[in-house]
């Protein structure tokens, strides 16, 4: 990795707990230069603006989920092992080197829903990718005869996302852990029932 190569990585890295807190429109260029100790100049001259730093501050908080999510089903077995790492790990996000701010997908979908397209792009490709992987394991799964093949895989991906992602979302503005904990022990009991 080159020198350039290197200062980018370091300004996403050290950006992007701020993207993920604060969100893009409260990021600020202030926020940026105190956060990497580079002038206004250094980061701009890395990157062409603020959304390109934002876009980038996004796929690494990302890559961030999406690791410690592999890492923890590569040690399961069976495709319920896999699928309830998404459990554990959203109940239990403190113990894993998860984003500051939580999910990165959550945060950036409702601020980028009607206001910015590159972010919202992003956040629906992520969707899509989640729901794609899950589809993938259960398919997996009808073919192991784990699952049978009534079961549809396209639906209960669907189910387990909006269940996920909307337990962090009213815990998170509740501020009431218990309300996660209860939703997840919910998707719990879904994949644990799925035939």
């Amino acid at each position: 990795m080159g020198k350039a190569e290197q200062t980018r990585a370091y300004i996403v890295e050290k950006t992007a707990p701020i993207f993920n807190t604060k969100g893009y429109a409260g990021t600020s260029l202030t926020d940026m230069t105190d956060a990497t100790g580079l002038t206004k100049g250094s980061i701009y001259g890395n990157f062409e603006n603020k959304d390109e730093v934002a876009l980038a501050a996004f796929d690494y908080n990302l890559a961030k989920v999406r690791g410690i999510i592999k890492a923890e089903m590569d040690k399961q077995a069976t495709v319920k092992e896999k699928l309830l790492v998404y459990v554990d790990v959203y109940e239990n996000f403190m113990n894993y080197p998860f984003p500051i701010g939580g999910c990165p997908i959550l945060n950036t979908a409702i601020e980028a829903d009607d206001t910015h397209p590159q972010l919202k792009k992003k956040a629906v490709e992520a969707i899509i990718n989640w729901k794609n992987l899950i589809i993938k394991l259960i398919e997996k799964g009808i073919e192991t005869k784990e699952f049978t093949t009534a079961l549809d895989a396209e639906q209960a991906a669907l189910t387990l996302i909006a269940m996920i992602e909307g337990g962090v979302m009213v815990s998170k503005l509740t501020g009431k852990p218990g309300y996660r904990k209860a939703v997840m022990q919910s998707v719990a009991d879904y994949i644990k029932n799925m035939k």
